[in-house]
């Protein structure tokens, strides 16, 4: 097998020279009418004299509903845009699923009231403008050519701009509301309060709600979240409906694996399983893996391996049935590969530091999201994370889960990974499921299981989330069948094994591999997740088939180690990890080995960043895109592997390049079709092929300035011919610095590095 190359060097970074020409509705689309406007100008006149009397906020939220689901370039640009850009003001987002078919964007703005006026004064002088030059109707051709029209726009008391944003900013909108998401009064809620510039405490104190700051997530900039009782919730929905951006229950009932009782048939067939897992080493210098879970027993046999930190209160009733699931996840984490000798990945054994934050049943997932902020601040030696707990309850198709935004947030602002588990269906459940908080988190690594042949496991749920992004990431070996030695082999209490399946004895498999690549190679955490996820592909294309991915993710992730860190003896497989500090991140010097003028390979590639997110945006959830192109270089620049024409000219729909493209999710995979007939690709002048990550925002704040990507690309040459080292000598000589992945030098690099040196 081949090693895995790292390619060192300096990538080129340029701003965006492009201009964007003015503003037209889409060629051969329907005319915008006067008569469209003016039940636009009702409707906001009618928010207007709404927002006069309503006093509560000093400003106006407004939904815009517009026909389909839109780009950031075709969101308004004309309204709403007095004394700053119309992006700015946008606080949520949402989609409209009356046609499930054909969902449409709903998108939120939080304005002045001034702002409103200027636009109600602008749309009406647009509609005289529009009666008298167009006869009240106008077409693409006739915008395209507006300027050779001689208008006097001043006469009108608008400009040629103005005019033309309302118009095209016209023929996307449908309608305006004021926003009414309402929130469950029959318990206690998690809510989110839309971003205004009043502070949020003051505004519910006016209304008789006062809420203490340790019932607060977030602030005035990230939209604050509050825990509010029924009463509460009633007075809130009462007096200001228009500020619930949403809600989710807070008492959560546990996602657990069934964990069998002592005595029952499946615990006699565990106990009668024995092996020497009862005598393990002492620790000495092996990674430490954080595990967030229920508690943990300090009895068992590997005890000292766990530095465990009980974090419920004292005030909670602790039974045994409470430890066992921790204490479970972590026994495969520290030795999961001797508890399972099929299942050896090769990772060895590694430290845990336990942090007990729930007992079986029901909790607060409020308290464990404000507990988990706190432990990752005050363990920052940690980078992988694991956490196999979740919500029995369906994630929401409109907004990320209060946890999943936590997770995150201390994702993008802490070099840290976290692994969660998927989360299982009930048992006896029989319909399917979609997965539960916090495996709707977009930074995180979501692992489901699947039985050995790699099928789905009988008790899967499944993504997406958001109804767009991939969750879960990857799938796992994490058992399944009626026979107990199909299932996976944990300690749960000393002197007590059994065999249990779940998404939450799969997770670990993939946070063992993590640590070994962040720890012990010392791969970044990009590199790192994007390795799994590649692994996990093989050369299917599973993670873009929808009939499979919503179960199993981008696939199954091998077993052993060194099927992610070696390649196939006809496979060339390489690494680049780099920051984007400008618009487009490239290099047109990658030396793909040509034989006979033609390049025999195939290609895939995976990417990978952690983008700052934002729950107020709702569905536009990531703040920046990073749009990658890779292939041939040619005369007109990257002939891309995926046809990829986004930033090459070609018109894309904004719906079509989310379902092709992946756009706006941290997580792509592309590739060229793989079959039985492959053929060698023409070999172009230079010989080169270039790579092109180009960075795009969501909001006027440069959020994906400075974001590290991971970029993991593989070769596979079509006649089985090994030309690894023919690509390291002509990538030295292009100028990059190529390292060999060397699992046994980096293992000797890490022991050494853990040495303690006592001098006398």
């Amino acid at each position: 097998m081949n090693s895995i190359l790292q390619l060192r060097g300096t990538l080129n970074q340029k701003p965006n020279s492009g201009r964007q020409g003015p503003p037209n509705i889409p060629k051969g689309a329907k005319s915008v009418e006067s008569i469209h406007l003016k039940r636009l100008l009702k409707e906001l006149k009618e928010l207007d004299s709404y927002w006069q009397t309503e006093k509560l906020i000093t400003g106006a939220l407004i939904d815009i509903h517009y026909i389909d689901v839109i780009a950031k370039s075709n969101r308004i640009s004309g309204y709403f845009n007095k004394g700053k850009k119309s992006n700015e003001s946008v606080v949520g987002a949402c989609f409209d699923r009356t046609d499930i078919k054909h969902p449409k964007h709903i998108i939120t703005h939080y304005i002045s009231n001034e702002a409103l006026t200027d636009t109600i004064v602008k749309v009406e002088n647009s509609i005289r403008l529009l009666d008298v030059i167009f006869n009240g109707i106008i077409k693409h051709d006739q915008i395209d050519s507006i300027k050779n029209k001689g208008i006097k726009f001043e006469d009108y008391s608008l400009s040629e701009s103005v005019f033309l944003n309302i118009v095209v900013d016209s023929y996307y909108i449908e309608s305006f509301s004021v926003p009414n998401r309402g929130a469950n009064a029959d318990n206690n809620q998690i809510v989110t309060i839309y971003k205004t510039d009043d502070d949020v405490l003051s505004i519910l104190q006016s209304i008789g709600i006062t809420i203490n700051p340790g019932k607060m997530l977030g602030n005035n900039e990230t939209a604050p979240t509050l825990l509010l009782q029924p009463d509460e919730i009633e007075l809130l929905q009462s007096k200001a409906p228009y500020l619930i951006a949403m809600s989710v229950n807070d008492l959560t009932k546990l996602n657990l694996e069934n964990i069998p009782a002592s005595g029952s048939s499946t615990a006699v067939e565990a106990s009668q399983h024995t092996n020497q897992a009862d005598i393990i080493d002492k620790p000495s210098n092996q990674p430490i893996v954080g595990v967030i879970d229920t508690l943990f027993d300090t009895s068992v046999y590997f005890s000292e391996w766990v530095d465990y930190r009980d974090m419920v209160s004292d005030d909670i009733e602790k039974q045994p049935k409470d430890y066992g699931h921790g204490t479970a996840v972590s026994s495969i984490i520290v030795d999961g590969h001797r508890l399972n000798p099929a299942l050896d990945d090769g990772c060895g054994n590694f430290r845990v530091r336990h942090f007990g934050v729930a007992v079986g049943g029901k909790f607060s997932s409020f308290t464990v999201v404000k507990l988990i902020r706190e432990i990752v601040a005050n363990n920052r030696d940690i980078k992988v994370w694991n956490l196999s707990l979740g919500s029995d309850k369906e994630v929401n198709d409109n907004f990320i889960s209060p946890e999943a935004a936590e997770l995150d947030r201390i994702q993008f602002d802490n070099d840290v990974i976290f692994v969660i588990a998927g989360t299982n269906k009930p048992d006896m459940h029989k319909r399917e499921m979609l997965i539960g908080a916090p495996a709707d988190s977009i930074n995180s690594v979501v692992v489901n299981s699947v039985d050995r042949e790699n099928n789905p496991a009988s008790y899967s749920r499944k993504g997406r989330v958001l109804s767009f992004f991939n969750k879960p990431d990857v799938s796992a070996y994490g058992g399944d069948g009626s026979d107990y030695r199909d299932n996976i082999h944990v300690c749960i209490s000393a002197g007590t094994y059994k065999f249990l399946s779940g998404t939450s004895f799969a997770a670990p498999w993939i946070t063992r591999k993590l640590a070994y690549l962040i720890e012990i190679l010392g791969l970044s955490r990009e590199v790192a997740k994007a390795l799994i996820v590649d692994a996990a592909t093989g050369w299917e294309d599973t993670g873009n088939n929808q009939s499979i991915a919503p179960l199993i993710g981008h696939g199954s992730v091998p077993i052993k180690i060194d099927d992610i860190v070696k390649s196939k003896d006809n496979e060339i497989k390489f690494v680049i990890n780099d920051i984007s500090k400008e618009y487009d991140t490239y290099a047109y010097n990658i030396p793909v080995p040509v034989n006979k003028e033609v390049h025999p390979f195939v290609a895939k590639a995976t990417l990978c960043y952690f983008p700052k997110c934002s729950i107020n945006q709702g569905v536009d959830y990531t703040n920046t895109e990073l749009d990658i192109s890779i292939g041939r270089i040619n005369h007109r620049g990257i002939k891309t592997i995926n046809k990829n024409t986004q930033t090459t000219g070609g018109f894309v729909y904004e719906g079509d390049a989310r379902k092709l493209f992946r756009k706006w999710d941290n997580t792509k995979h592309i590739r060229e079709k793989y079959g039985s007939k492959l053929r060698a690709r023409k070999a172009y002048e230079s010989g080169m092929w270039g790579v092109s990550i180009k960075t795009k925002e969501r909001l006027e704040k440069r959020d994906g300035y400075g974001i590290k990507f991971g970029l993991v690309v593989t070769l596979k040459e079509i006649n089985n011919i090994n030309r690894v080292h023919d690509f390291i000598q002509k990538a030295r000589l292009a100028g990059w610095i190529v390292n060999e992945i060397d699992i046994d030098t980096q293992v000797d690099l890490h022991e050494k590095s853990q040495e303690v040196i006592h001098f006398d």
